[in-house]
């Protein structure tokens, strides 16, 4: 793998999908993840606007092993408001 060519979330298949230069794919099942880390309707809000608005960040998280970290850090910071 290398440089991605494109990140996008198809909604047919409810998966992000990156695209890379040497032309492999990683497709990233979002209702998977959301199955593992969303613990309540707040997490699973946030979790669909990256997809939606930031995929490659979303894509980022989960394959960084950080998305459950997001989910805590999103939680904390509504209680807060």
């Amino acid at each position: 793998m290398g440089k991605i060519i494109s990140c996008a979330f198809n909604i047919d298949t409810a998966c992000v999908e990156l695209l890379f230069a040497d032309g492999s794919m990683i497709s990233i099942d979002c209702t998977a993840v959301e199955g593992e880390v969303a613990d309540n309707r707040f997490d699973r809000s946030e979790l669909d606007w990256l997809i939606y608005n930031k995929p490659l960040e979303y894509a980022d998280l989960v394959l960084n092993g950080d998305i459950e970290e997001y989910c805590k850090n999103s939680r904390e910071h509504q209680l807060e408001d």
